[in-house]
């Protein structure tokens, strides 16, 4: 089912089209990545989502209503992290939570407890009593997190939350993803990391110049590059017979030889690892070493593209 519809999206800046007819759903309790380098457009999209700026055409559905006519709706099942760290520096580490707590309309008992939850949930038990200036810059993107669930909401959403921080504090909140959506919430995650969206999405949209140029599950992603799957091969001694018997397996695509090594690209995903091993027996040829090389969502977007996520 999905919880959120997007239709033909596009948000024009004077003569910049920052977000340009896309289409995007959001099945609930998923977690959906867009991913896509600096300026695509993701951004906007969710601040769009998130309420904060009109589109300048389509239309945004939660739950099968229009966010433009009825943004309340909405309003009241998001949590946003934003990519710019937004807390109060002099406060403490509680004290903003309680702040935003009073912000999402909790107070007294409740809204302590709350923020003590919370605090687990983000892993600053121990300096929640610290002002947030002397946070690192890990901790004080673990605290935006946390403002953002204080309400527990349906939908969460994060726009590149793990940007310049450090590995410690990154794997905590990419594990934190995880466990809140283990306990039922519908996750959208922006980022320009390969690696991030690979470990933790199920549907992701790759975005580039204001628009959606591939959608799927990572698998059907990785079906667009040709010759998906490359094996790679260390051989002893490459007899003539033996590269013949590989080059006819089905499945194989193309093969490269060269001083006892030997590439082979895979069609369609086949497997013939086994079929290399027979062929191998067969002309009493002896591999030495053997590495199978799956595609990735950085090849992906190259081969759409014809440029790197990050150059």
């Amino acid at each position: 089912m999905n919880i959120i519809t997007i239709n033909n999206l596009r948000k024009e800046f004077k003569q910049v089209k920052a977000v340009d007819g896309i289409n995007l759903e959001v099945k609930e309790g998923e977690i959906l990545g867009i991913l896509g380098p600096n300026g695509a457009g993701k951004s906007t999209t969710i601040s769009m989502i998130s309420t904060l700026i009109k589109p300048t055409a389509g239309e945004i559905l939660f739950e099968g209503e229009s966010i433009l006519q009825n943004p309340l709706a909405i309003r009241r099942a998001l949590g946003v992290v934003p990519q710019d760290i937004a807390l109060y520096t002099d406060l403490t580490g509680r004290e903003n939570l309680h702040f935003f707590g009073r912000v999402n309309g909790l107070k007294g008992k409740a809204l302590a407890e709350r923020v003590e939850e919370v605090l687990i949930t983000i892993g600053l038990q121990e300096r929640a009593g610290d002002q947030v200036k002397q946070y690192s810059g890990g901790m004080k993107r673990r605290v935006n997190i946390g403002a953002a669930l204080l309400h527990r909401p349906r939908v969460l959403i994060m726009d590149e939350p793990t940007v310049g921080i450090d590995p410690q504090s990154r794997n905590h909140i990419l594990e934190t993803v995880r466990e809140l959506n283990r306990q039922g919430m519908t996750v959208i995650y922006t980022s320009h990391y390969m690696e991030e969206v690979e470990y933790l999405c199920h549907r992701i949209y790759i975005m580039d110049h204001g628009k959606v140029i591939a959608a799927g599950t990572q698998e059907e992603l990785k079906r667009l590059v040709p010759g998906e799957n490359a094996v790679e091969m260390k051989v002893e001694l490459i007899t003539p017979e033996f590269l013949k018997n590989v080059k006819d397996l089905p499945g194989v695509a193309d093969v490269l030889a060269d001083n006892g090594h030997l590439t082979l690209t895979l069609a369609d995903g086949q497997s013939v690892i086994g079929e290399v091993f027979g062929a191998a027996a067969k002309h009493k040829v002896k591999i030495l070493s053997i590495d199978i090389k799956a595609p990735t969502l950085e090849a992906v977007f190259l081969s759409l593209t014809g440029r790197g996520l990050r150059d």
